[in-house]
């Protein structure tokens, strides 16, 4: 999911306590989260809306790795005589900015792209990268979603297949080594995290890896149990991360500030873990979903991580589907 940076909601998330006069006379001054969710503007269309106009950030690393930030998730650039290497291609209506972008990082042609999952802020970009004749490599759960309509539950939206160009061309079951540009690029799937389509892509002499979803710097995630993530999943792939790193490892966050470390990674992965306790525990009382969004199991937490487009009720009812 993208973050709309400069949008209103980017401020205050998208709450589902928020009451509409009709839907609270209808439903005795409460909506469950499920009505207020479906009250909000379509998320989708925000996200894709903010890409048209978003402009992209270019944030240059070491061993000819860059990050660009502005269209859909963080999108890691490797240059070289190989010509680029692009993990995750954002959001197809970005193609004006990210094309200038990579122009401005070099001259050398798109040869390579790998996605670390399905999601369409991360993969829908494919649609136009693919004209360019890339090499288009993923795990072979992103093919299998990419490949049909495929409902996401909780955005209520359902997302069309791509078109057979688009789709990954190479994929893989567990692990996959690339050597392009004089460096290593280790592949390597997480099982169910924030989807089951998750890999991580470790850029292993330049020491950096790019997580995709399965870290968001700063801010509350979305966990997509339409297509097997949940909670349990993804402390499992934060723990993976924080295992396969060292305090000198760049980390690449799928969303959030895009140059990050392994403190921040753990502060995220101490967060999920908390919440999650603190849902549970409400959960065993036996309460509803409603009772534990008002008792806010997350409020030790909000100041930091629930100022984006996943706020705290949104963030409390991913949680709960997991507990």
């Amino acid at each position: 999911m993208a973050l709309l940076r400069g949008h209103p909601y980017s401020r205050r998330g998208f709450c589902l306590c928020c009451l509409s006069a009709p839907a609270a006379a209808a439903t005795g001054g409460w909506l469950t989260p499920r009505q207020a969710y479906a009250e909000a503007l379509g998320i989708v269309e925000l996200i894709q809306s903010a890409a048209a106009t978003t402009p992209i950030t270019v944030h240059r690393l070491r061993g000819n790795v860059a990050v660009l930030e502005g269209s859909g998730g963080n999108v890691a650039v490797l240059t070289g005589r190989d010509g680029k290497v692009l993990v995750d291609a954002g959001i197809a209506v970005s193609r004006p900015q990210v094309a200038t972008a990579l122009a401005g990082i070099g001259p050398e042609p798109i040869m390579h792209l790998i996605n670390t999952h399905w999601h369409f802020d991360h993969a829908n970009g494919n649609n136009w990268i693919c004209e360019l004749g890339p090499k288009i490599i993923a795990h072979e759960n992103t093919r299998v979603h990419l490949s049909m309509t495929q409902r996401v539950d909780d955005w209520y939206y359902n997302f069309s297949p791509l078109s057979d160009r688009a789709l990954p061309t190479e994929v893989f079951a567990t692990e996959r080594t690339l050597t392009l540009n004089d460096s290593t690029l280790a592949l390597k799937y997480y099982g169910p995290a924030h989807t089951d389509s998750d890999i991580s892509v470790h850029f292993k002499e330049a020491d950096i890896v790019h997580v995709g979803d399965t870290f968001w710097n700063g801010i509350y995630p979305f966990i997509d149990y339409s297509t097997g993530g949940s909670i349990d999943g993804s402390i499992r792939a934060a723990d993976a991360n924080l295992a396969a790193t060292t305090d000198a490892t760049i980390i690449i966050p799928g969303h959030g500030q895009p140059v990050s470390n392994r403190a921040q990674l753990q502060e995220f992965r101490d967060m999920l873990a908390g919440i999650r306790d603190n849902v549970a525990a409400l959960k065993r009382q036996g309460r509803s979903l409603e009772e534990i969004i008002i008792a806010r199991p997350t409020a030790a937490y909000d100041a930091k991580w629930g100022q984006f487009v996943i706020g705290p009720p949104l963030f409390t009812k991913l949680v709960f589907e997991g507990v």
